[in-house]
């Protein structure tokens, strides 16, 4: 029986020619030689080699070692790209020049696969939001006066950004134990997750410039998961009056995919209805729905716990970007801005173990033993899916990351 070509994926394969995720990658011949690809079925597209081979104008943009040129190149470039691509893979004419390009994902080492200029993390769940007021000021009002009126956000650090699969090591810091005098120092006993969605910018803008809704696909190039780690403990100590800092800056997981905006075409939707009025900058009623229907899964130890819908996010990444260059920061190719913990209004959609423990105060139950916070040698997988063209799925590349201990 012959060989089943790579080409001929199964009928709804996720990773079909409506996704083409982008990523990068090395082999276990060539380690130190780290190319783009472009992830179809179970393979990886050597984007260059077939670019070369079939004499696309596009070769030495798809020749690098990561995809920050390809971001830079703008949205008619991204365009161009993609269709080759999707034709590259459909078309019977070229499957002899394409096959030998096609590596399975078994023979690869996935790297991150841009350079993170800056990071920017925001708080754009209502229901999270809402949660985790209730929890730290149960006598006072859930949401802060500001929170319905812009997306709040900090900046974090890009230099702790990782790719998927990155062990993540048990942070040590200062922590106030409840009823102590004086804060002590060690490992965090609080370490959490944040099931987020992140947003990788190309093109960028300059120092000044504001860059308004309806140019966010000018400057958006595609979508990842992202897991935001979290040291409860450490932050609750130090946010004060600052906000988040060593709390959040020694992790942050991304996918080693890039899913294109365009292959999320199909699950745009209706952002929640607003409660006030938006200023001018924010208000979206005439521009394109912002909102997207990614469907999260959140596995502990294998086991799944949440299924956060992003669908259910208050502030779109279009208001998120307007807010964050409205002042007249600039954007740099390969700055990443996340949405912040996605959680959902029922109790097995929260995003977080803060908000599913409900502080700790009710343990998860898993075959290993009960969990408040993660303990040494946790896995924590991340997985999402939206939906595609003509009934199709779109799955982002997973997120995963295995808690190591202090050092």
């Amino acid at each position: 029986m012959p060989q089943q070509s790579p080409l001929d994926l199964p009928e709804g394969d996720p990773f079909g020619p409506h996704n083409l995720p982008y990523g990068v990658f090395s082999t276990v011949e060539d380690p130190g030689r780290r190319r783009i690809g472009v992830r179809f079925g179970d393979h990886v597209l050597d984007a260059a080699g077939a670019a070369r081979a079939l004499g696309s104008a596009h070769a030495e943009l798809l020749d690098q070692p990561l995809l920050n040129p390809l971001l830079a190149a703008g949205r008619p470039v991204w365009t161009a790209v993609r269709a080759e691509l999707r034709d590259w893979l459909t078309a019977p004419a070229h499957r002899a020049a394409v096959e030998p390009h096609l590596i399975p994902l078994s023979g690869v080492e996935l790297h991150l696969p841009f350079e993170v200029a800056d990071y920017v993390d925001f708080y754009a769940s209502e229901h999270h939001a809402t949660n985790v007021g209730r929890i730290f000021r149960p006598e006072g009002e859930a949401l802060t006066p500001n929170w319905k009126h812009l997306p709040i956000g900090y900046h974090g650090r890009a230099g702790t950004v990782v790719v998927s699969g990155t062990p993540v090591i048990r942070p040590l810091g200062q922590r106030m134990p409840a009823g102590a005098q004086a804060p002590e120092f060690g490992p965090s006993r609080r370490l959490d997750i944040e099931a987020e969605v992140g947003f990788v910018v190309g093109t960028p803008s300059a120092l000044g410039d504001r860059v308004p809704l309806e140019a966010f696909r000018e400057h958006v190039f595609g979508v990842t998961l992202l897991n935001d780690w979290s040291a409860r403990d450490i932050q609750s100590w130090e946010y004060r009056p600052l906000g988040p800092f060593l709390g959040k800056s020694f992790a942050t997981s991304v996918s080693a995919w890039v899913t294109p905006l365009d292959a999320l075409d199909a699950a745009r939707t209706e952002p929640p209805a607003r409660d006030f009025a938006l200023l001018d900058y924010l208000d979206d009623s005439a521009v394109e729905p912002g909102g997207l229907d990614i469907r999260i899964e959140v596995a502990v130890n294998g086991h799944v716990v949440a299924r956060p819908p992003f669908s259910a996010m208050y502030w779109t990444a279009a208001q998120q970007l307007a807010h964050m260059t409205v002042n007249g920061a600039s954007l740099r190719t390969g700055d990443l801005f996340a949405s912040g913990t996605v959680s959902g209004p029922e109790p097995e959609q929260r995003g977080c173990l803060l908000e599913l423990t409900w502080s700790g105060r009710d343990p998860l139950e898993l075959p290993e033993g009960k969990r408040t916070f993660l303990e040494d040698g946790d896995e924590v997988v991340l997985t999402a899916w939206a939906p595609g063209p003509d009934g199709s799925r779109v799955t982002l590349g997973e997120v995963a990351g295995r808690i190591a201990p202090a050092v």
